[in-house]
C-alpha cells in the first residue's frame, strides 16, 4: 500500500515538473526575438583606372576656362559621356559677368538618373580649371591644367555614372558638373572687388534649378579628391549645415578600409559650391576636399599652380573617394 502511494506521489511529481517545464519554455519562446538576416549591399566595384583614364581625357583638351576652345570641347565630352552611360542630360547656359567684366555664357551639365523618383540625392563638382596660376611662382598670369583641382571630381562621378548604367541604386541620382567655380578674383587683382565672384556656375543653378521645385534629400560635392596621400577631414561647413551627412560618409569609409583618408577632424569652413547649395537652394550637402594643415593654404600642396598635372593625380584616392561615394549610394 505505502509502496503504490509513493508511486502514484513519483508520477504526480513527474507531471508536476513536465507541466512547469512547458510552461517555462514557451513563457522563453514568447520573449525570444526573431533576427532579421542582415540584407548584403551589392555594391559595383569603382574603377580607378576608368576614373584615372577620365582625368586624362579632361586634362588632354588643355585648361577648361569658361569660354575658351578647350573648355567648349570638354563640355561636349563630358555631355555625351553621360548620355552615353544612360543619363538624361540638360545642358543649363546663363550669361555671367565676371570679375574682370568680361561676359560669358557658362554652362552646368546636369545628368539625371531615375528622374521621375522624388526620392534623390545630388552629386556635384565643378568642371572648369582656374584661368590664372596665382599661388605658382612663373608663368602666374597663365591658366593652369586642373587635373586634381576640377578634373578629379568629375572623373569619380563619371565612373560612377558609368556603374550606375550598369546596375541602378534604389535612389534617383543626379550628377551635377558646375561651371565657372575656379573664376574667382585673385588677391591681387587689379579690378574693383567683387562679392561672390567664385563658384558663379552654383550660385546660378541653386537660384535655378534645371527642374522646378527640384529637391534631393542631401548632396555631396567631390573637390581636390584626386591627390597623392590625400587627407579629408571634416570642413566646417559641411558639419555645420549637414553633420548626419558627414557622419554618414566618414562611417562608411572607415568600414570599408579606407580610415587613412577619412580623418575624424574638424576643419574650418571653407567657401565652395556647397555653400550656395545648402544656403540657396536649401539642400543639406557636405563637401569632400583635401585638407593639409602643414601647406600655406591648407589645399593641396599644386593647388592653383602649373603642377596640379597628371602627375598630381593618385588612383588610390580616386578608389577611396569613388569606393566609398558608391557605397553610400548603393545604400539608400
Amino acid at each position: 500500500m505505502v509502496s503504490r502511494k509513493i508511486t502514484s506521489y513519483m508520477r504526480l511529481i513527474g507531471f508536476l515538473i513536465l507541466f512547469i517545464t512547458i510552461i517555462a519554455c514557451n513563457s522563453n519562446n514568447k520573449n525570444v526575438v526573431e533576427k532579421k538576416p542582415k540584407v548584403k549591399i551589392e555594391v559595383p566595384n569603382f574603377n580607378s583606372d576608368s576614373a584615372y583614364f577620365f582625368v586624362e581625357q579632361q586634362v588632354s583638351f588643355g585648361p577648361r576656362v569658361i569660354s575658351s576652345k578647350a573648355w567648349d570641347q570638354c563640355s561636349k565630352y563630358l555631355t555625351n559621356k553621360l548620355e552615353s552611360y544612360g543619363a538624361k542630360v540638360i545642358v543649363q547656359q546663363a550669361p555671367i559677368t565676371t570679375y574682370d567684366q568680361k561676359k560669358h555664357i557658362l554652362r552646368n551639365i546636369i545628368g539625371s538618373y531615375s528622374p521621375e523618383k522624388n526620392n534623390r540625392i545630388a552629386l556635384f563638382a565643378h568642371w572648369d580649371s582656374r584661368h590664372v596660376a596665382d599661388y605658382d611662382t612663373i608663368n602666374t598670369s597663365k591658366p593652369i591644367l586642373g587635373a586634381n583641382d576640377g578634373g578629379s571630381g568629375v572623373a569619380v562621378l563619371l565612373e560612377i555614372a558609368r556603374n550606375i548604367n550598369i546596375k541602378n541604386p534604389k535612389i534617383g541620382v543626379d550628377i551635377i558638373f558646375f561651371d565657372a567655380e575656379d573664376y574667382g578674383q585673385p588677391e591681387n587683382s587689379k579690378f574693383p572687388n567683387m562679392n561672390d565672384s567664385w563658384c558663379l556656375g552654383s550660385q546660378y543653378w541653386s537660384k535655378n534649378p534645371h527642374k522646378q521645385n527640384y529637391f534631393a534629400k542631401y548632396g555631396v560635392l567631390l573637390d581636390m579628391v584626386g591627390g597623392k596621400d590625400a587627407e579629408f577631414w571634416q570642413e566646417g561647413m559641411s558639419s555645420y549645415y549637414a553633420s548626419n551627412i558627414i557622419k554618414k560618409v566618414w562611417d562608411v569609409a572607415h568600414n570599408i578600409g579606407y580610415s587613412n583618408f577619412f580623418i575624424y577632424k574638424k576643419s574650418p569652413q571653407i567657401m565652395d559650391d556647397h555653400y550656395y547649395v545648402n544656403t540657396i537652394a536649401g539642400i543639406p550637402t557636405i563637401d569632400i576636399i583635401e585638407y593639409d594643415p602643414f601647406s600655406k593654404t591648407n589645399f593641396n600642396k599644386h593647388w592653383h599652380t602649373h603642377a596640379d598635372n597628371m602627375n598630381n593625380v593618385d588612383r588610390k584616392t580616386l578608389k577611396a573617394v569613388g569606393q566609398t561615394v558608391m557605397r553610400v549610394i548603393y545604400s539608400e
